[in-house]
C-alpha cells in the first residue's frame, strides 16, 4: 500500500487512489507507438519528437528508455489538453506509487511519501504544511539576502580574474545557498549537496541514484531531528513542528524537504544558466534589457516559457476511468504524460511560439506546471532569476562568452538541461 500518515487513515479515506487500475490491453491501430530514446540534443535544441507530436498527432503513444510495469504511455502536448490532464481528478498521481511506468530513469527521483505521489485532499494537506514558506511576502523577505549572496559570489569571481566559469561561481552556488537559507541548513553543513542532487537527477545509474537519495535522506532526518530539539523559524523548523503536532509524518517531512532542496537548487541552477546562455548568444536581447531594465520580469517569464529546461517529460498520471482527451480514448489504468514544454510552444495559443518576444503578454506559460501540482517555488525561482540577470547585466556591460557557443558543454543524460560550464569574460 502507499505510505500514508497514521492520522489520515487509509489511502482512500485521504482522498487518494488506493490502487492503480489494471493496465488494459493496448490497441495501437490509430496511435502507433513512438520509441522515444530522449537522446542528448545540441545546446537548447527543442526535442524533435515533441515538435512532431505537437504539430501532428496532438496525443501520441510513447515508450521511454526504462520499461516499467506499464511499458507504454500516452503523451499529451497541446496547451488545453495539458491543462485538462493536470487538473482533472480522474488522472491520479497517487496511483503511480503502486506501479512503475515506462520512464526516463530506473529509479524514483522523489519519495512516494510526499507531494509528487499524492492527490487532493491528501495532497492539499501536505502542501499546506510548507506553503507559507513560498508566499509573495516570504519571497520578498528573501530577496535582499539573495542579492547579497549574488554580490558576494561575483566579488569572489572577480578576485580570480577574467575569464571565469559562471556556473561554478554563480549559477550552482547561489540557488543552493538560497534554498539552504530557506531550510535552515548551517553554512558548514552544505558540502556535497550539489553532487548528491546531480546524481539523483541523472538518467544513468539507478544504483547510484538510490545511494545518493539515501545520503540526502539521512542528512534531512538529522536536520529535522535537530529542529525538534532546538526549534527555529525556518522551513525545517516548520516541518519539525508539523511532525511534533502529528500533522505530518517524518517520512512526509523528509520527502518534502528533499524535493525542495534537490529541485530548488538544481532547477534554478540550470534555468538561470540557460537564460544567460541565450542572452550571450543573442546579444540584441541583452542590449534590450540593458536599455529597458523594467522589462526584466516579463523577459524572465518569456525565457522560462521558451527554454526547454528539461529532457523528455516528468512524472505521469494514471487514468482512474475512461477519459477522452484530444480525440484519443484513454482507458482506465493507462498512464499519461503531459508535456509542459510542448504546451508552451502550442501555435494555437502563442503567436510565433518558437521566437523569444519580451513584449509577449496574455496567456500564461505552463513551465511551473498546472493544477494541484503547480510548483510552489515559482515565485522564488522568478526572484532568483531576476536577481542574477539584473546583476549580471548591470555589473558587466561587456559580459560575453569566452568560448564559441558550440563549445559550451551541456549537461548529459540528466533530467534537467543546461550548461555544465559557462566560461565568460567581462
Amino acid at each position: 500500500m502507499t505510505y500514508r500518515p497514521s492520522t489520515a487513515g487509509t489511502a482512500s479515506s485521504a482522498g487518494s487512489a488506493s490502487a492503480a487500475p489494471p493496465a488494459p490491453p493496448i490497441d495501437t491501430a490509430d496511435h502507433p507507438v513512438h520509441d522515444w530514446a530522449v537522446d542528448d540534443l545540441p545546446a537548447l535544441t527543442f526535442d524533435p519528437l515533441l515538435t512532431e507530436v505537437l504539430h501532428g498527432e496532438r496525443v501520441a503513444r510513447i515508450t521511454l528508455p526504462f520499461a516499467g510495469d506499464r511499458h507504454e504511455a500516452w503523451l499529451v502536448t497541446r496547451y488545453e489538453d495539458v491543462k485538462f490532464v493536470t487538473s482533472d481528478p480522474r488522472f491520479s498521481r497517487a496511483a503511480l506509487a503502486e506501479t512503475t511506468v515506462t520512464g526516463m530513469s530506473g529509479h524514483r527521483v522523489a519519495s512516494t511519501a510526499g507531494l509528487n505521489y499524492a492527490d487532493p485532499p491528501y495532497h492539499s494537506r501536505l502542501r499546506k504544511s510548507v506553503q507559507k514558506a513560498f508566499t509573495g511576502r516570504a519571497v520578498k523577505r528573501l530577496r535582499p539576502l539573495a542579492q547579497q549572496t549574488c554580490d558576494t559570489l561575483l566579488d569572489r569571481m572577480e578576485d580570480g580574474g577574467s575569464p571565469a566559469d559562471l556556473v561554478a561561481h554563480l549559477h550552482a552556488p547561489m540557488p543552493l545557498t538560497v534554498v539552504c537559507d530557506l531550510l535552515g541548513v548551517e553554512r558548514d553543513g552544505r558540502e556535497g549537496l550539489i553532487g548528491w542532487g546531480d546524481v539523483i537527477l541523472s538518467m544513468t545509474s539507478p544504483k547510484a541514484g538510490n545511494e545518493a537519495k539515501a545520503q540526502v535522506t539521512a542528512f534531512i532526518v538529522d536536520l529535522l531531528h535537530s529542529r525538534l530539539e532546538q526549534p527555529a523559524e525556518d522551513l525545517a523548523g516548520a516541518l519539525a513542528e508539523g511532525m511534533e503536532a502529528g500533522d505530518i509524518t517524518e517520512a512526509e517531512a523528509v520527502s518534502m524537504a528533499t524535493a525542495i532542496l534537490v529541485s530548488g537548487a538544481h532547477a534554478v541552477r540550470y534555468n538561470t544558466s540557460n537564460m544567460v546562455y541565450v542572452l550571450l548568444t543573442q546579444p540584441a536581447l541583452a542590449a534590450r534589457l540593458r536599455a529597458r531594465p523594467e522589462l526584466l520580469p516579463q523577459a524572465v517569464d518569456e525565457l522560462i516559457r521558451h527554454i526547454p529546461h528539461r529532457n523528455g517529460v516528468g512524472l505521469p498520471r494514471i487514468a482512474t476511468e475512461d477519459v477522452r482527451v484530444g480525440g484519443a480514448q484513454i482507458r482506465a489504468g493507462e498512464a499519461v504524460y503531459a508535456s509542459y514544454l510542448a504546451a508552451n510552444r502550442d501555435p494555437e495559443v502563442f503567436d510565433a511560439p518558437d521566437e523569444i518576444d519580451f513584449d509577449r503578454l496574455g496567456t500564461a506559460h505552463l513551465s511551473f506546471g498546472h493544477g494541484p501540482h503547480h510548483c510552489m517555488g515559482a515565485m522564488l525561482a522568478r526572484m532568483e532569476s531576476e536577481v542574477m540577470l539584473s546583476t549580471l547585466l548591470t555589473r558587466y556591460p561587456d559580459l560575453r562568452l569566452a568560448v564559441a557557443p558550440e563549445d559550451v558543454p551541456f549537461q548529459s543524460k540528466g533530467f534537467l538541461r543546461g550548461p555544465r560550464t559557462l566560461t565568460v569574460s567581462w
